[in-house]
C-alpha cells in the first residue's frame, strides 16, 4: 500500500500527538501554546514557527487525523482488480477506525459543541483539513479505478459518497451520542470486506473497458 507523503516531520507529528491528547482529556480550552509546549517538551518559539497561531495549531491537529486514513499516490502504476479493492478495503478500515477513536470522537464533539458560536474554526476546520482531504484523495483512487475499468463511475464524487454511506452509515453518529462499537460492529476488517463488496456490487466493473461482462 502506497502511503501518502508526510505532511509534518516525526517531531512535529510527536508534538501533535501530544496536542491531541490535551483535547481529548481537556476539551479545545485544555490547547494551549503553554501547555502543549510543556506536554511536548519543546519551545513555544518552535510552536509558532511549526504552526503559527492557534488556529494554525487546530488545523495541523485535523490534518494529522486525517492523514491516518491511508489512500494511494496520484501516481500509482496500473492496479489488478484484486489490488484496487485491497486498496479499498484498507481506505474502509482506516475510515472506521479513525471515526471510532477517542480523538476523531472528541474534536467532533467540540466542533458540533461550537456551531451555533460566531468565529469557532473547528468545524470549518474539521470539514476542510479532514473530510474533505480524506474525500479528495480517495476520490483520486476511485478515478483510477475507472479509468482502469474497475468499476464503472462516471462521477466519482457520487461514487465516493456512495462508498462513505456503506462504510459509516448510522454509526458515527451513535459513536458521538457515546454507543460504543460493539459485536459485529467492533470487527472493521469484517465491515471494511462487506462494505468494498456492496460497493463494487453496485459499481461493477465497466465491461467496455475491460472486455469482460459485469457481474
Amino acid at each position: 500500500m502506497t502511503a501518502p507523503a508526510p505532511e509534518f516531520t516525526p517531531r512535529q507529528n510527536e508534538v501533535l500527538a501530544s496536542a491531541l491528547r490535551l483535547v481529548v482529556e481537556g476539551g479545545e480550552k485544555a490547547l494551549t501554546t503553554a501547555a502543549v509546549a510543556r506536554a511536548a517538551n519543546c519551545s513555544k518559539e518552535s510552536l509558532y514557527r511549526w504552526f503559527g497561531d492557534r488556529d494554525g495549531l487546530l488545523a495541523a491537529i485535523v490534518a494529522h487525523q486525517a492523514s491516518k486514513v491511508r489512500v494511494p499516490h496520484e501516481n500509482d502504476d496500473e492496479l489488478s482488480a484484486s489490488a484496487f479493492r485491497e486498496r479499498l478495503v484498507t481506505f474502509a478500515e482506516d475510515l472506521l477506525t479513525v471515526l471510532a477513536g477517542d480523538t476523531s470522537l472528541a474534536l467532533n464533539r467540540l466542533a458540533i459543541g461550537q456551531a451555533s458560536r460566531e468565529g469557532s474554526p473547528l468545524g470549518r476546520l474539521l470539514l476542510e483539513r479532514g473530510r474533505l482531504r480524506i474525500a479528495t484523495r480517495a476520490r483520486v483512487l476511485l478515478e483510477a479505478g475507472a479509468a482502469q475499468g474497475h468499476i464503472a463511475a462516471v462521477d466519482a464524487t457520487e461514487a465516493y459518497r456512495t462508498l462513505y454511506g456503506l462504510i459509516v452509515r448510522d454509526a458515527h453518529g451513535r459513536w458521538l451520542l457515546g454507543q460504543e462499537p460493539e459485536g459485529a460492529e467492533a470487527d472493521f476488517a469484517a465491515r471494511a470486506n462487506l462494505s468494498v463488496d456492496q460497493f463494487l456490487t453496485l459499481f461493477p466493473p465497466d465491461a467496455q473497458k475491460t472486455g469482460r461482462p459485469a457481474g
